[in-house]
């Protein structure tokens, strides 16, 4: 199954700088709304996710580029990177001198996405396909891009997130401003304009912003 998955990433996309991260390369997709329509088509019916980790979405392109210019908050530390997507914060962070790096997603696709992308980076990412929300596995930096564009999963991130950041983990947030954002809970450290694909936003340049959550 690795095999097929890493097979469909490769059919796919082609290995593209990440435009507002251009040290990072992806398996990007060309065609926002086609490769779209192909997993709907051909992976739809057996109940699997859209094809997030296809794309450099705005907040994790903020995120990067923050860890990249600040590569003291994460040198030498053990760093997260939830709902990774593609992998664009984890090999950021890889990059900027992490001790050890673990990118986590819900969906398996991203796994595989991850792990060529990492190799592809020349940098040691561990993939996993799971759902971190409730666990401590000791990490010093939790990163997080775009996560809150669904209520629910806003709540149960930030519910997870923000007891890890009263407690004295560094937790960032990239961000464009979606609608569930919790500006309340968040300090604002830096403000980007962010490239993105017009087929999957209003926009082609997107305002993001990096948050610290402060609990």
């Amino acid at each position: 199954m690795i095999a097929d998955r890493s097979a469909f990433i490769r059919a796919n996309t082609r290995l593209l700088a990440v435009p507002h991260a251009p040290e990072i390369s992806l398996h990007l997709a060309d065609e926002a709304t086609e490769l779209w329509q192909k997993t709907e088509d051909e992976l739809g019916a057996i109940g699997l996710d859209p094809p997030f980790w296809a794309f450099a979405w705005a907040g994790g392109q903020a995120l990067a580029r923050y860890v990249l210019d600040q590569p003291g908050l994460v040198a030498g530390r053990t760093v997260l990177d939830v709902a990774t997507g593609s992998g664009l914060v984890a090999i950021a962070a890889a990059k900027a001198g992490a001790a050890r790096v673990t990118a986590v997603d819900i969906d398996a696709f991203a796994e595989v996405a991850v792990r060529l992308n990492a190799a592809a980076n020349g940098v040691a990412v561990t993939a996993e396909t799971a759902d971190p929300t409730g666990t401590d596995a000791g990490w010093e930096v939790i990163l997080a891009g775009d996560i809150c564009y669904q209520r629910d999963m806003t709540e149960a991130m930030l519910g997870w997130l923000g007891p890890l950041a009263a407690a004295g983990r560094t937790v960032l947030l990239g961000d464009p401003g979606r609608t569930y954002l919790p500006r309340g809970r968040l300090e604002k450290l830096a403000e980007y304009q962010v490239p993105v694909t017009r087929a999957l936003e209003d926009l082609e340049i997107k305002r993001t912003g990096v948050w610290r959550v402060v609990g």
